[in-house]
């Protein structure tokens, strides 16, 4: 029975909360692709019960609603013109689900998708930081050190500090050059405003407290301003703040000049401006928050205890994301120094180690639930990189993007902050703020420590691992390809029961072939494979396709589907054979750009769905994407009449085959 799409549109806009719900809406081959409002308006439950659609589920943000092929256009028609949506394309709508949430989602993202062309550098540097930890660390390999221990690794281990330090001391500059690309601003520009926030002639921002002490911080004078010159290194929401209003400037002046003006003194101005600002405007009021953050930290800590490590625990990553935990040894290097006097130690240190456990806890549990290779490898090195000490890879390039995993990390940190402060565990030396980290604590809490970090790298990993394996952790992990997996789990628990596919009545006397894409139609002779230009393999049409998935040409049988996507068999119910070949040579691809749908032996209908293909993918491969369909038992039938050609959507009739009793008297 065919589908009232009417009806199921109006369904459709009714469960998910109207058309006043729907921020945008696109479809694919098979699903409607909705970027909601509100989910919250969404009933979810009536949907999933509709017999004409086969369920839905949500990925990459978007509200996924599975229709099928051949009705799902006709569905979206009828959300578009009668029920007011608004129709997107499928990229578009990626990137409004992307824009949706709140303002701290949509800030976590920004910085997200800044940070990750910069990981490689971040990753190499903490590996190498861990490498070099090794190698300096005392008590690990006994009282001395192994570069004590055998003096020929110590320059090693010195052009590896030296090396490793790189990124995380001149972050400003990457941090630059990948915010101005961001916001649209120019590059370059970018990372000269971050190099000046490093420069040599500021005073290094791990020294201040140092530089305070000894006076020797210069000052400017300017407009009667005294303002400190004090540099940012490892610093990032400075760095931000200053990207943004330079990227703004330069985008103000580029639409009021043109030419050579624009050229000499675009450039100039942003600079001038953005400088002035980024030191006596932008700067002193982070360094006055930066000062703030520590202080309460100490103040929370020595007044509520308990409640004061759980709460720092909790917001130590947060911190990390802005680049001001970098003022944290202001105040554990006088509480180290009073040890000498009696005092405990610093506390600080050890619930750092708990918050960098647990981001790179969540982040392996990332590593073993995703099946996208690139956050696989960056989950996999941030969270090896984060567990000894260096949390900044697996953080941006992981936690902060899904930002779930981040959550998770700061809940695990807030346990541990909490049993640092109960069980009383102190450090008596700066140090990587890991597993490795057990060489800084004082020595009789090192077995409370290591314990307790153990304890909070399980806890953040099974609770990290258990949301993966949810419905909203696969959603948010999602890839296209991963939506495709979704779709066939959720259509397959849709069905109770498995369908059988009917042929309609008449198949078996229908010689008509339909386009199985939406493109041009063009003869044979105009394939650059002479294979098929010669009709060597059967006469028929070639189709240069526009776009879409691959559908089925007839009502038949699949009696040949390459793994690999690119080609198919197909017998019609009246005994037509045919042969689909997706592009020229794309076996190559090795399934690469191609979805397949069916598979030998699976009955089929006239319009299904055979492949979903990336065309822009496989043309970006360096591969022909036109389609030959040959009838391969041309000898059973006559000729080919009614032959279209020119541009043709799918099913509209491509050719007809003449059967073998007309083609005789003929």
């Amino acid at each position: 029975m065919a589908m009232d799409h009417a009806r199921v549109a109006k369904d459709v806009l009714t469960y998910v909360g109207g058309a006043e719900n729907i921020n945008a809406a696109a479809h694919c081959a098979t699903r409607l692709r909705l970027v909601l409002n509100d989910m919250d308006k969404v009933d979810q439950k009536a949907l999933d019960k509709d017999p004409d659609l086969k369920g839905t589920f949500i990925a990459g943000g978007m509200f996924q609603i599975i229709v099928g092929p051949g009705d799902v256009d006709h569905v979206f028609k009828e959300m578009v013109t009668k029920g007011g949506v608004k129709e997107v394309s499928k990229d578009e709508a990626k990137e409004q689900a992307a824009q949706g949430g709140n303002p701290v989602s949509r800030f976590i993202k920004m910085v997200a998708d800044i940070f990750v062309p910069i990981l490689p550098a971040l990753i190499a540097g903490g590996l190498m930081m861990a490498i070099n930890n090794v190698l300096t660390a005392k008590g690990m390999f006994g009282e001395q050190s192994l570069t004590e221990r055998w003096a020929w690794l110590s320059d090693y281990a010195s052009l590896i500090n030296l090396v490793s330090s790189a990124a995380f001391a001149f972050l400003p500059v990457l941090v630059g050059f990948s915010a101005a690309k961001r916001f649209g601003g120019n590059m370059y520009l970018g990372a000269a405003m971050g190099a000046a926030m490093v420069s040599t002639e500021l005073t290094n921002a791990y020294t201040i407290q140092a530089a305070r002490e000894a006076g020797t911080i210069e000052v400017w004078n300017l407009f009667g301003l005294e303002v400190e010159k004090i540099g940012y290194q490892a610093m990032v929401i400075p760095v931000l703040a200053v990207t943004w209003i330079m990227s703004m400037i330069e985008k103000w002046l580029h639409k009021r000049l043109s030419g050579t003006a624009d050229f000499l003194l675009t450039p100039l101005i942003t600079l001038l401006v953005t400088g002035f600002l980024t030191f006596v405007v932008v700067g002193p009021f982070t360094r006055m928050l930066s000062d703030g953050i520590t202080d309460g930290i100490a103040w929370l800590y020595n007044t509520v205890g308990p409640v004061g490590g759980l709460l720092f625990g909790l917001v130590y990553s947060p911190i990390v994301v802005t680049g001001l935990h970098q003022s944290f040894p202001a105040i554990e290097l006088p509480l180290i120094a009073e040890m000498s006097n009696g005092g405990p130690g610093s506390f600080i240190f050890p619930i750092a180690s708990m918050a960098n456990v647990a981001q790179g806890a969540v982040a392996l549990a990332v590593f073993f639930n995703t099946r996208d290779p690139k956050l696989k490898g960056l989950a996999g090195a941030g969270g090896a990189s984060a567990v000894f000490g260096i949390t900044e890879p697996a953080i941006f390039g992981v936690n902060l993007r899904l930002r779930w995993p981040f959550y998770i990390g700061m809940g695990a940190a807030g346990f541990g902050g909490a049993m640092v402060a109960i069980l009383d565990i102190h450090s008596q030396a700066l140090g990587a703020a890991g597993f490795v980290g057990f060489v800084s604590i004082v020595p009789e809490d090192i077995p409370r420590y290591i314990i307790l970090e153990l304890v909070t790298f399980t806890l953040a990993f099974v609770a990290a691992f258990g949301y993966a394996r949810s419905a909203r952790g696969k959603a948010s992990m999602a890839t296209d390809d991963d939506e495709a997996a979704l779709e066939a789990e959720v259509a397959a628990s849709h069905e109770q029961e498995a369908v059988v596919v009917e042929l309609p009545e008449g198949a078996d006397t229908d010689f008509t072939i339909t386009s199985p894409i939406e493109g041009t139609a063009v003869a044979l002779s105009e394939v650059e494979d002479q294979t098929f230009a010669s009709g060597m393999l059967g006469p028929g049409l070639a189709v240069v396709p526009a776009s879409g998935p691959v559908v089925s040409p007839v009502d038949g049988e699949i009696i040949v589907a390459f793994p690999t996507g690119h080609a198919y068999g197909i017998r019609s119910a009246s005994g037509v054979e045919l042969l689909i070949h997706v592009g020229m040579d794309t076996v190559q691809l090795d399934g690469k750009h191609f979805t397949p749908r069916v598979k030998a032996g699976d009955t089929v209908l006239r319009g299904q769905t055979l492949v979903e293909v990336d065309w822009e993918g496989v043309t970006a491969a360096g591969y022909q994407i036109v389609t030959p369909v040959v009838v391969s038992n041309a000898t059973a039938f006559g000729e080919l009449v009614d032959t279209a050609s020119g541009e043709v959507a799918r099913q509209d009739a491509l050719f007809a085959v003449t059967p073998a009793a007309q083609g005789a008297q003929a």
